[in-house]
């Protein structure tokens, strides 16, 4: 006979478990990652920003969106750039290929969501200034 409480329950904490697992990854990225300590402080900056300007939910969404594209690109880059130290100490063109295209995908995601932002924030930023 099996255990479905037990089952559940075990499955349950496996699921708790794997958030902490991806909010340490998050944390460890956060301490030695520049690129993600200047994201952060920009997502701060933009933040504040949107409640000063009292941004429509569907501006929210967008600002939100791209955020967490950025974020997303910078952490799979990490990613990637660790994985790629340890499979390839040495250096190896395609492990070079690697990561410059893993910094690509960050510098596209950076680039949209400045564009973003220039939408959104743009206009009413110029309209402080007259």
């Amino acid at each position: 006979m099996a255990k479905p409480n037990l089952d559940k329950r075990n499955l349950l904490q496996r699921r708790i478990a794997s958030f902490g697992h991806a909010f340490r990854g998050i944390w460890m990225a956060l301490r030695s990652e520049l690129h993600l300590q200047f994201h952060a402080v920009a997502t701060v900056v933009v933040i504040g920003l949107g409640f000063y300007f009292e941004l429509t939910a569907t501006e929210w969404m967008m600002v939100a969106l791209a955020v967490g594209t950025v974020w997303s690109a910078e952490l799979v880059n990490t990613a990637i750039e660790a994985l790629t130290d340890l499979v390839s100490p040495e250096y190896h063109p395609l492990a070079g290929k690697a990561k410059d295209v893993a910094a690509g995908a960050v510098l596209v995601a950076a680039i949209a969501a400045m564009l973003v932002g220039l939408f959104i924030f743009g206009p009413r930023l110029l309209a402080l200034l007259h």
